[in-house]
């Protein structure tokens, strides 16, 4: 036998059954998988037993990582032998009340019975401790497996008081989908606020795509400006969904849902022709944009008729293809087929589109690509921009990729600019064109269409950034 140390009272943990020392051992072993209809019933259960005693319960919502590649490599009996050790893993740190079920194929639910003394404190170091036991080393048919646990914990005090065991669940749920965000391995316990992100990123889910068609996913543009005379010598388009009740909600909030539902080919097709159209509205109104900037997805560049679209896009904008800039992400060309990738961007520079290689340093494209490939600018990573006024280091690191595109003849374009200290910085050190929040935040089309004139008469008689010689 083992004595497992928990927060909680203490028991023996012994094969075939449990001896505990606080307590009788139930007469009958609960069954060790819970179907749907018994959870709320269960956690209503415990919830009415708190509330005769006036204490508190707690429920962990635990998914196991790793499980599917034991079946993979060692098959169903594997799996299952794995997923009866985690359930025995789990119990060794439960007291006499406490119950553990599995209820799916990888996950596991807790309900921690009535106790003075359960507070959130404990409720943590118990998460931990389920945690590190379960992701132990597992040896399973000669084979070493390690798998991961990723928890999710409510507490009945930080609920309503009236909570039904339903509304348990589905807090448990929301602390499980919240810890998920933040990696395999990853505790988060539920809260009201923590509960508002859920729903909002459930919205999001399954209303991104009708938001899509509908025209509330817009391009937002952010200007870009040559160093050597302060002009707008492009903007870059940003996606930016415009919510009728929750405002502007940002890319990042967005973008997974719309990668998961295989919509970005849709939203590189939406934002190339909002793009085009709102060059043309500038164009009309006499304002000198020279270029827009959209960066294409690799659902994008794999696309055999993304060529033709963009070309009939052009036409129907009577805009010349130079106008159009492709930023391609380093990580894309470095991960992607490059057959499909490479045809795609080399057949858009043939047409004429300019071809900018996004954040650049920060992928795995090795230099040779620069050569290979029709790029023609690179975007320089924020990463190497921020701290090049105080950090000598950086300065250099920085010096050198401008370096490197100079003697490949490649215009270059910093992002994240946030200072005028390094914009000037960078202007100095020969950087042809600057993009970040210090020169302007990405704007709304009629925002831009006032922010343009305002920024030509502020730089009219500054006089202009010199360069090292």
């Amino acid at each position: 036998m083992m004595l497992v140390a928990t927060g909680f009272p203490l028991y023996l943990w012994r094969t075939g059954g449990l001896d505990f020392l606080n307590g009788p051992e139930p007469s009958a072993a609960p069954p060790h998988f819970l179907d749907a209809p018994g959870a709320p019933a269960l956690a209503d259960r415990f919830l009415a037993d708190a509330r005769d005693v006036h204490q508190s319960v707690a429920c962990l919502l635990i998914d196991i990582g790793g499980l599917d590649r034991v079946r993979h490599l060692n098959g169903g009996a594997a799996m299952r032998a794995a997923q009866d050790m985690c359930l025995m893993r789990i119990k060794a740190h439960l007291r006499v009340g406490d119950a553990a079920y599995r209820i799916g194929d990888a996950r596991f639910l807790v309900l921690v019975g009535p106790a003075a003394r359960l507070d959130l404190e404990a409720l943590l170091q118990l998460g931990a401790r389920v945690q590190s036991s379960v992701e132990d080393p597992a040896a399973l048919s000669e084979m070493t497996h390690y798998l991961t646990a990723c928890i999710g914990m409510a507490h009945s005090r930080r609920c309503a008081a009236d909570i039904t065991g339903a509304g348990f669940l589905e807090a448990v749920e929301a602390a499980l989908e919240e810890a998920a965000l933040h990696g395999a391995s990853a505790i988060r316990a539920w809260s009201p606020s923590l509960d508002r992100n859920v729903a909002t990123r459930r919205m999001i889910r399954t209303s991104v795509v009708a938001a899509l068609e509908k025209g509330q996913i817009e391009p937002w543009f952010q200007p870009q400006l040559c160093t050597s005379t302060g002009r707008v010598s492009g903007v870059e388009a940003l996606a930016r969904w415009v919510h009728p009740e929750r405002g502007v909600i940002a890319p990042g909030q967005f973008l997974p849902a719309l990668e998961r539902a295989g919509r970005l080919s849709r939203l590189g097709e939406v934002m190339i022709s909002r793009s085009l159209a709102a060059l043309h509205h500038w164009d009309a109104a006499g304002l000198d944009i020279p270029s827009v900037s959209v960066n294409l997805a690799e659902a994008d560049l794999r696309d055999p008729h993304l060529s033709e679209r963009i070309k009939w896009d052009l036409d129907r904008h009577d805009l010349a293809p130079e106008r159009l800039a492709i930023e391609v992400l380093e990580t894309v060309l470095a991960s992607s087929d490059e057959c499909a990738v490479a045809k795609n961007v080399s057949t858009l520079a043939s047409l004429g589109c300019r071809i900018d290689l996004d954040d650049f340093g920060t992928g795995r494209a090795p230099i040779a690509t620069l050569r290979r490939m029709p790029i023609q600018r690179l975007k320089i990573d924020r990463s190497f921009v921020t701290g090049i006024g105080d950090d000598p280091e950086q300065r250099r690191i920085l010096t050198a990729i401008l370096s490197l595109a100079d003697r490949l003849n490649l215009d270059t374009l910093a992002e994240g600019v946030e200072t005028s200290g390094e914009h000037a910085l960078l202007a100095q050190l020969g950087c042809d064109h600057v993009q970040g929040y210090g020169i302007a935040e990405p704007m709304s089309l009629d925002a831009f269409d006032t922010w343009l004139p305002m920024h030509d008469a502020k730089i009219a008689d500054v006089p202009l950034l010199s360069r090292k010689a």
